[in-house]
């Protein structure tokens, strides 16, 4: 199985002032464990970045750069969204389909918009997904705590089976990274 990792959203904006997601300087570390493995085993690296027109995250903003300490390489794809949903008005599916890419891992920021959707998108169009379980994070919201929508979408999304494809939640270091 070919798998390609996204990263979403993991942006400067995203990890700063008082409604930064929660655990960024974690979460950026397990992320950076599982792009440098995935780079050894020869596994393709997408960077998602959100952007807006105007305002909070418009492009080239120092707040739409990817954040702080993560680690990227010439050879990662770098892919701009405008929705939650990192395939819509983009060419992520295209791209992956040149690759042969046949199953994914995701991570990134944030769990109940951006990476909740991209997956739900993923396995509407065939990819079963891989989410890392420890590398994905939320600034939580009025109801809940970021801890509760983590281990909420960990819990909801690999439920989902309508879809043909599942989600598996995995931590970190227990992905197995077979190209």
């Amino acid at each position: 199985m070919h798998t390609a990792i996204l990263v979403i959203d993991v942006q400067q904006g995203l990890c700063e002032g008082p409604e930064a997601a929660h655990d960024c300087p974690g979460t950026i570390e397990r992320i950076n464990s599982v792009t440098h493995r995935a780079r050894v085993a020869g596994v393709p690296v997408f960077f998602i970045q959100h952007e807006s027109s105007a305002g909070y995250l418009e492009h080239g903003s120092p707040e739409w750069q990817l954040a702080t300490g993560l680690q990227v390489q010439a050879s990662d794809r770098r892919m701009r969204k405008t929705t939650p949903d990192a395939f819509l008005h983009t060419q992520l599916h295209e791209a992956l389909q040149a690759l042969g890419v046949t199953r994914l891992v995701v991570c990134g920021m944030h769990t109940e918009f951006c990476v909740d959707t991209t997956t739900r998108k993923a396995l509407a169009l065939g990819y079963p997904v891989v989410l890392v379980s420890d590398a994905h994070t939320s600034a939580g919201n009025a109801a809940i705590g970021p801890q509760q929508v983590i281990a909420h979408h960990n819990a909801t999304l690999t439920n989902i089976s309508s879809f043909g494809p599942r989600v598996t939640a995995v931590a970190h270091q227990e992905l197995g990274l077979g190209a």
